[in-house]
């Protein structure tokens, strides 16, 4: 049987473009920069089957120009990078790598939350400057952990990994989500359910982890870190515009509240001006799974998606089946 050709966006970790090269014919991008939409359509001219990163995006002018394309696997638990709309109505196979980086992307939360209220980058730069002298009373003072509050915005996978780890820190978690949690889901995770402005008000870090929506554009604005405490931090793991970057610049300018720490932007990889002159915010490159052990997972994951899409068999994370479905009884 001739393999299936397939186009690859950016090098994934060994394993996995090991099981892409053994089961498929791969053309792999050979520079270390996301690829244009311009190489992505000419790498597709003659490929079925698509692995690509959050960083593409996959659109309808894409698939069109990729008549033999029927498998998009996505890198990524968000696939809001590419349009599952215009895939489902051309009988394109979406899929995505869920679950595979919930605790690690919980670590990084609770690495960018500590940094943060401790003031770690701030004090790593003053030692390495030689600025240090010697230890004072009122030298790098920042906010406690234990024993505050905790707001999570958003409660799917990683929001619940994030509140199981408060339990070290002793912490009040209050959450929000569209979906509230069973009485006896909020007491296994050891939280309560508040009003999306009483966890903003009430919290001393608020942690977001809700997907990008039309529903969660600009989600945390200018109202939002109004409510927010004078000594609260702002945590983003989730998704970039899920923040207005230019009010949270304004916020954290201001002292509208103490501190941020993020990993993604609302305009990656740039960011808003004057985002990166400030002391009082963490500013992380989009690392969130990025540990060996997860991205590999991620890599093995995907291809596993892809290849079955291609033989013909429903990927096992699979975000629109219905076009399998279609597929089997046409």
């Amino acid at each position: 049987m001739l393999k299936k050709k397939v186009l690859v966006t950016r090098k994934l970790p060994d394993e996995a473009m090991r099981l892409l090269y053994e089961t498929c014919e791969v053309e792999l991008n050979p520079y270390d920069r996301a690829m244009t939409e311009d190489e992505i359509i000419e790498g597709l001219n003659d490929k079925q089957g698509l692995l690509c990163l959050l960083t593409d995006t996959i659109n309808a002018q894409i698939m069109d120009a990729a008549k033999n394309l029927k498998v998009i696997s996505n890198y990524a638990v968000g696939f809001d990078n590419i349009d599952v709309k215009a895939a489902t109505e051309r009988r394109i196979l979406v899929t995505n790598t869920p679950g595979v980086l919930t605790e690690t992307t919980a670590d990084l939360t609770w690495a960018l939350l500590m940094a943060a209220a401790r003031r770690i980058v701030e004090a790593d730069g003053f030692m390495r400057r030689g600025e240090y002298k010697g230890w004072g009373p009122m030298l790098f003072l920042g906010g406690d952990v234990f024993g505050k509050t905790l707001g999570l915005i958003g409660m799917g996978r990683i929001g619940s990994a994030v509140a199981r780890r408060a339990a070290g820190f002793n912490m009040r978690v209050l959450y929000y989500d569209m979906n509230r949690l069973s009485e006896d889901e909020e007491k296994a995770f050891g939280v309560e359910y508040a009003e999306f402005d009483e966890v903003l008000k009430e919290s001393d870090f608020v942690s977001l982890h809700v997907p990008l929506l039309s529903s969660t554009w600009h989600l945390i604005g200018e109202r939002e870190l109004s409510l927010m405490k004078l000594t609260s931090y702002l945590i983003n793991t989730s998704r970039g515009p899920v923040v207005d970057e230019k009010a949270l610049v304004e916020a954290l300018r201001s002292c509208r509240i103490a501190g941020a720490g993020l990993d993604v932007y609302e305009n990656e990889p740039e960011m808003a001006p004057g985002l990166h002159e400030l002391e009082n915010v963490v500013l992380l490159p989009h690392i969130a799974s990025a540990s060996v052990d997860t991205r590999t997972k991620m890599g093995t994951m995907a291809a596993h998606n892809l290849i079955a899409g291609l033989v013909g068999e429903l990927p096992k994370n699979c975000v629109n089946p219905e076009v399998f479905s279609k597929a089997e009884h046409s």
